[in-house]
């Protein structure tokens, strides 16, 4: 059975959604597998229910399958559009059946080490921002290789720790090397954590609008939000958490769990 959470303590009535989807390119069927006892999605639903200030979690998933595994475990499910173009459209979806809250989480299925801290704070920051319609996370990046890694998206934001552009390419870039700022205090670039909070009725609003051109040239959902002129909330954390997205990430997320995580 899933782990209990702690009674929510939200000012705003929030709750988590995980979008769930049974394909996957790099890694079939990643989110039933079980080489630790427990499947990679059981996995993601604990680390939701650490969360102190959102009141409930729920999969939201394409496949009978995925659907029957969350229940099996105790936790709660809905099947979602199998056509749905995106995680956050299925999200979405189920944020339009939940009418009595106002924070919505978007948790992505294959990132079973997110810390509850994470999530309370995407929350927290819209709590504090009642103006504010979206949240989500950063973390400094450290190493020239990330930095230089088009799977490690980054992220630029301004004082206030609103983002001002997301990219797949090195942000900012320093025209006379990167090398002396990747030790720099305060960091000089972060990488973007793909952890998101909406409020309920933006998010249904976002469901609604097209892609936009800078969306489509960095294949990145958020810029959306950017191009239609809605301010997103960056919050730092020390270390980000680490995604599954390959049999490698697998099989070293299967040996942190039995040393112990």
């Amino acid at each position: 059975m899933a782990t209990s959470s702690p009674p929510a303590r939200s000012g705003c009535r929030s709750r988590i959604v995980i979008p769930a989807r049974l394909a996957s390119t790099r890694l079939p069927r990643k989110l039933l597998l079980r080489e630790t006892g427990k499947s990679l999605i059981e996995h993601t639903y604990e680390a939701a229910r650490r969360s102190k200030l959102a009141g409930g979690v729920c999969v939201a998933t394409d496949h009978r399958e995925i659907f029957d595994e969350v229940r099996s475990f105790g936790g709660e499910a809905e099947m979602t559009d199998p056509a749905a173009p995106s995680g956050t459209d299925r999200v979405a979806e189920v944020a339009r059946r939940i009418t009595d809250v106002e924070i919505v989480v978007n948790l992505q299925g294959d990132e079973p080490e997110l810390s509850g801290e994470s999530i309370d704070l995407v929350i927290k920051l819209l709590e504090d921002e009642p103006g504010a319609v979206m949240s989500t996370l950063a973390t400094p990046i450290r190493r020239r290789e990330q930095l230089e890694d088009p799977a490690c998206v980054k992220v630029v934001f301004d004082r206030r720790g609103r983002a001002m552009y997301f990219s797949r390419s090195p942000i900012p870039f320093a025209r006379d090397g990167a090398d002396r700022f990747l030790g720099a205090a305060p960091p000089v670039f972060f990488q973007h954590i793909g952890l998101y909070a909406y409020r309920r009725e933006f998010l249904l609003k976002l469901a609604e609008m097209p892609p936009s051109a800078l969306e489509r040239a960095e294949k990145l959902e958020q810029l959306r939000v950017l191009e239609a002129g809605y301010s997103i909330l960056v919050g730092v954390v020390d270390e980000a958490s680490v995604g599954i997205d390959t049999p490698e990430d697998y099989r070293a997320f299967a040996e942190r769990q039995r040393r112990g995580g």
